[in-house]
């Protein structure tokens, strides 16, 4: 008797006399892609070699590297920025000195978008959702004290992402680092912002142009530097699934490799500075084998599509973030619960880096406790709970390999459909993605509204409170006090000197010459943010989405 047939056989003399008396809790159990949950998971035919392998060798599906965890942990680098940026660096040097082995930083929606401080648009907003950078001298005081040269740092910045690494190039060099030994990750990832984020601000060519030039020069000057970090972190908290996250990230990331190939590049000069970003929600078996079918998926990919030759070209290296949409503002003690698993399953995923979402992010900016328990959480699955002793620990499961194979299949018709609109940027064009995930998004909040989903806290065991936990205070003179700083900076720096670069600047953003070379030295002559964006804003236009979106 097959194994088929003697599953079979079990469900009918010994599982359903059981369920015919005492019902199974739900009539059917799936993941948040719909794949359906077997109510017990057997062997499948698998090339073991072709599509499981070992940890370091293609298709990389148990790990990129040999060693894993046993070699040393995953980069704990917790997200952070706030308010100025004497702030900031005091809590990215509280947070090194807790354990934290890389930073993480967060600008607010002004930076973002690429304003000065001073700017009118900015009103309201300085230093509230990050740190407020305008100038090198916001940058050099964000790191002050901090050996660039020994820690890596990730900003998540996209569209004026060339200035903010420009501006950490200028730092280092005049900290008499060279930038050879910068190592660190810029998200840099624009597609994503049209289809999920919105912290868009030059059309997507030019949006492409400055990416590729990004790329060619972190190629020749900073080789240990990520110069992208592609994102499904995003795209899930916008309400995908885990199967789109994969998918969309992927389908973006073949987008990226086009364009840098059509740029002149050859796929093996930068493949190996691409990174990713995923979330990690709470389905724990779906969400290992989701970062495992991206790293196998991945590999596929650039071998045989892009013709990559070089295997560390074929490696997903990723880094992941908790899911700050599955934190809830009732009940956030439940957080660090929620947290925990997600971390652990990132961990068991493979991951190379990761934050801990904060118990109280929900309500507010986190404070200084609230940060030190969610780095703790990481520190004690990494040292206490041995899960990092073995590599890809749950390799072999019936289940978990299951549910990696469905993920990748998944993933692959939507490449596809993706493909068959003529790539990614035809695709958020035509509004495709964007309208998956919203029909994503509208599903699970019917079932959580219908309690096909329960939300501990929220649609289920809820009761009243009094939320008691320590609130982080802003400080509401930051905004005028950032103001005066850029009038101060702008009636000392050399006039002409600005005047000359801001038309060097123009000139070049008109041709085809790599942009990274005047934009460090405007920042390196005290041209802020706002006027290096200013200038690209006056020559490339504004993104405007499409009206049906």
């Amino acid at each position: 008797m097959d194994l088929e047939a003697r599953k079979k056989q079990w469900e009918e003399e010994v599982l359903h006399p059981i369920i015919n008396k005492y019902p199974e809790r739900k009539t059917e159990f799936s993941t948040t892609s719909n794949i359906t949950v077997p109510n017990v998971a057997i062997p499948h035919e698998t090339n073991y070699f072709e599509e499981i392998g070992f940890p370091g060798e293609y298709p990389y599906t148990r790990g990129v590297q040999p060693t894993m965890y046993r070699g040393r942990l995953w980069t704990m680098r917790q997200y952070a920025g706030f308010a100025t940026a004497e702030e900031s660096n005091e809590r990215y040097r509280y947070l090194l000195a807790q354990g934290q082995t890389g930073l993480s930083v967060a600008f607010d929606l002004p930076t973002q978008i690429g304003y000065d401080a001073d700017d009118p648009i900015a009103t309201g907003e300085v230093g509230k959702v990050g740190v407020s950078i305008s100038s090198i001298n916001d940058m050099e005081i964000l790191l002050r004290d901090i050996p660039l040269d020994r820690v890596s740092t990730s900003m998540t910045i996209n569209a004026p992402a060339a200035v903010l690494l420009a501006m950490y190039i200028a730092v280092a060099k005049k900290n008499g680092i060279n930038p050879q030994r910068l190592r660190g990750t810029i998200q840099n990832d624009i597609l994503k912002e049209f289809i999920a984020r919105g912290t868009y601000i030059f059309p997507p060519q030019p949006s492409m142009r400055l990416i590729t030039d990004i790329f060619k020069y972190c190629k020749e000057n900073i080789p240990h530097w990520n110069s992208i970090s592609i994102s499904g972190y995003h795209i899930r908290e916008a309400g995908s699934t885990a199967v789109q996250e994969v998918a969309f990230t992927l389908a973006n990331a073949i987008a990226y490799v086009d364009a840098a190939i059509q740029s002149g590049l050859e796929v093996d000069e930068f493949a190996q500075q691409l990174s990713f970003f995923f979330s990690a929600h709470n389905q724990f078996l779906e969400e290992v084998a989701k970062f495992r079918a991206a790293r196998r998926l991945w590999a596929k990919i650039m071998k045989n599509r892009f013709l990559a030759k070089d295997p560390r070209s074929w490696m997903l290296r990723f880094h992941t973030q908790t899911g700050g949409s599955t934190l809830t503002a009732q009940q956030p003690e439940n957080n660090v619960v929620r947290v925990a698993i997600q971390a652990l399953a990132a961990v068991m995923g493979g991951t190379q880096s990761l934050h801990t979402n904060s118990m109280d992010e929900a309500l507010w900016l986190p404070t200084e406790k609230s940060v030190r328990v969610a780095l703790r959480t990481q520190q004690i699955i990494g040292y206490e709970s041995g899960v990092a002793d073995t590599i890809d620990p749950l390799a072999g499961s019936y289940m978990i390999e299951y549910l990696t194979d469905e993920i990748e299949s998944k993933a692959l018709q939507y490449i596809k459909r993706i493909d068959d609109l003529g790539g990614a940027l035809k695709a958020i064009e035509h509004g495709y993605l964007q309208n998956e995930i919203q029909e994503a998004s509208y599903q699970y909040q019917k079932s959580i509204e219908k309690k096909e989903n329960l939300v501990v806290g929220v649609n289920a065991f809820d009761v009243n409170e009094k939320i008691e936990l320590e609130r982080l205070a802003v400080d509401p003179t930051i905004e005028q006090n950032q103001i005066l700083k850029l009038q101060n900076l702008k009636s000392t720096r050399d006039a002409s000197k600005v005047s000359e670069l801001l038309t060097i600047l123009e000139k070049e953003s008109l041709g085809q010459n790599n942009l990274m070379p005047i934009i460090i030295e405007c920042v390196d002559n005290q041209l802020t943010l706002g006027e290096i964006c200013g200038v690209l804003r006056k020559t490339w236009g504004e993104y405007q989405p499409p009206t049906w979106i």
